[in-house]
């Protein structure tokens, strides 16, 4: 593949798709009384059986900046994608531009994408060495002196990309194993991202099994309930927003993912305030972006990561119907039949689990697991949904991965006063956030959920650690919010690297502003000067652009 064509996919899959009280529990979260497992998201590189890396989620960008370049860029880009475009434009056909561009994008994701059944290719899976860690942990007892174990001990490593079901397999085999090599009766089990969704499954599939084995449950930005951004971008419902866009950069600016050029930012901020995205945007929609949205969004899925069962794991329940027929076309159609083993997987996964997260859930409670919750926030949601808005962590939303918190309308609102003194009078003022975002009493599990603003939800920190193997590793009984020193509201500092009760001092961490007026003026004065004065900010950006690419 050739670089000019790799930029132009790679445009289209963007816009297609604590101090402690004296009646605090002392916890001490570098060591515990059982053995507690470890398991992730997709953090883990795919690998294939040479033992060489063919994949990481971090490092995405790269497939499509080392996809090549040369003189035939653009000829080989007009060839495969543009002229079936134009051509469908013509006849009204776009059968054969679905067809070139899975095609063309599936190349670039050849090695890592699975096939028709929702099985590996070429042999690829997790790290060789990732095995060989866990072939030892599952004989060996890391108790130390004083009968105690570690946080990160036992780490049960597996491919994300298959399919939950089978995935929770091999999670019981490992439990199991690690119980044998301790000695001990139950484990801790804490999850986040994707292991969220393995977690799930085994409880599902394991549910006369799992209270022997479990002491306690944690989970760490859950997609258990779905990812707002990943359901409703592959069920067609886009919203792309050049203001959300730019909050989304800031964010990746600051943690380290991705330093967006200054030009790209001004421009996106001008294009808003003139009035120029809502045109494009609307034009698209009233011409081609009806006619085109199933059969790109399926072209695109199919050629990256929703060949995946672990990623439709991350599809909420409400959303499920529609993003199936939305990939894979109506019941009866030949893409149907032909994805038809895939598709029993995914059936299978969101009856078992995605239908019942919040009966699974009140089954581990009732069998006495210890739980616990923890729920991020402070970011941008990806800009390219209708959820863009919403209190989250970037991927999921404070009420889906808190099993159920109210929130604020949007990052430009807090909770009404007539909102909040209604859960006062309630006997509920608690759980209403410092910064007035969050409500927790609406939680299925109030007590036992916590939530962290300025966390990311990619880089799980120790803090977080910390209440999570605080509560899965007691023996004495479920701790809550009230026990330990780590209160219900926390903020976190990256810089500092601190975590610290929130207060109404130190609760606003967000790296912007969410001011609606100055982002979406409403009167005419008010858009005049707005776009005036991104204009001003551009027009100095642009020209030194201009000056730099001619050398």
């Amino acid at each position: 593949m050739k670089k000019t064509l790799s930029i132009l996919l790679v445009l289209t899959l963007v816009f297609s798709l604590l101090l402690p009280a004296s009646a605090y529990v002392d916890i001490d979260t570098r060591r515990g009384p059982m053995p507690v497992v470890l398991i992730t998201g997709d953090a883990a590189a795919i690998y294939d059986e040479e033992g060489n890396k063919v994949f990481k989620i971090s490092e995405l960008g790269d497939v499509f900046k080392n996809a090549g370049d040369g003189d035939g860029d653009l000829k080989e880009s007009v060839k495969n994608v543009l002229l079936p475009f134009v051509k469908g434009i013509i006849i009204g056909d776009y059968d054969e531009y679905y067809v070139q561009l899975e095609k063309e994008i599936g190349e670039l994701f050849e090695k890592v994408r699975l096939d028709k059944n929702g099985d590996p290719q070429y042999g690829t899976g997790i790290n060789p060495d990732d095995r060989v860690w866990m072939a030892r942990e599952t004989v060996d007892d890391y108790k130390d002196a004083n009968g105690t174990y570690g946080c990160y001990d036992y780490h049960f490593w597996y491919d994300w990309r298959l399919d939950p079901m089978q995935i929770a397999d091999d999670l019981h085999e490992y439990i199991l194993k690690v119980r044998k090599a301790t000695g001990s009766d139950k484990v801790g089990l804490i999850s986040s991202c994707l292991g969220t969704n393995v977690c799930m499954a085994y409880i599902a599939k394991y549910q006369d099994a799992f209270p022997l084995e479990l002491n306690g449950f944690g989970v760490n930005a859950a997609l258990i309930n779905g990812s707002e951004f990943m359901s409703e971008a592959i069920s067609g419902k886009f919203h792309v927003d050049g203001i959300a866009l730019n909050r989304l950069f800031i964010d990746a600016g600051e943690w380290g993912w991705i330093n967006v050029p200054e030009i790209v930012t001004t421009t996106l901020d001008l294009a808003e305030k003139s009035g120029m995205m809502d045109n494009m945007i609307g034009l698209t929609r009233a011409t081609l972006y009806n006619k085109v949205v199933e059969g790109v969004t399926s072209a695109l899925a199919l050629a990256t990561f929703f060949t995946m069962p672990g990623y439709w794991g991350c599809i909420s329940n409400e959303r499920y119907d529609d993003a199936i027929r939305y990939v894979f076309g109506p019941e009866g159609s030949a893409k149907r039949q032909e994805y038809a083993g895939l598709i029993a997987k995914l059936d299978n996964y969101h009856n078992t689990v995605s239908a019942h997260v919040p009966e699974l859930m009140q089954s581990i409670k009732d069998a006495g697991v210890n739980l616990c919750i923890e729920s991020k926030y402070g970011f941008q949601m990806v800009a390219i949904c209708e959820s863009n808005e919403v209190i989250g962590d970037q991927f999921s939303s404070v009420k889906s991965s808190s099993f159920g918190a109210t929130t604020s309308p949007s990052i430009y609102e807090t909770l009404s006063d007539e909102y909040i003194a209604q859960r006062v009078a309630e006997g509920k003022g608690k759980y209403i956030s410092p910064d007035k975002l969050i409500d927790a009493s609406t939680c299925q599990f109030p007590d036992y959920t916590w939530f962290v603003k300025g966390a990311s939800h990619s880089e799980r920190t120790g803090f977080e650690d910390d209440i999570l193997f605080a509560v899965t590793t007691n023996t004495e009984r479920q701790l809550t919010v009230d026990d330990i020193k780590y209160t219900q509201f926390m903020v976190y500092d990256k810089n500092a690297h601190t975590m610290e009760p929130m207060t109404e001092e130190n609760c606003h961490t967000e790296l912007w502003t969410a001011d609606r007026e100055a982002d979406y003026p409403t009167t005419f004065f008010g858009k005049i000067k707005a776009f005036f004065e991104s204009l001003k900010r551009w027009w100095p950006v642009f020209t030194a652009f201009i000056k730099e690419q001619l050398g």
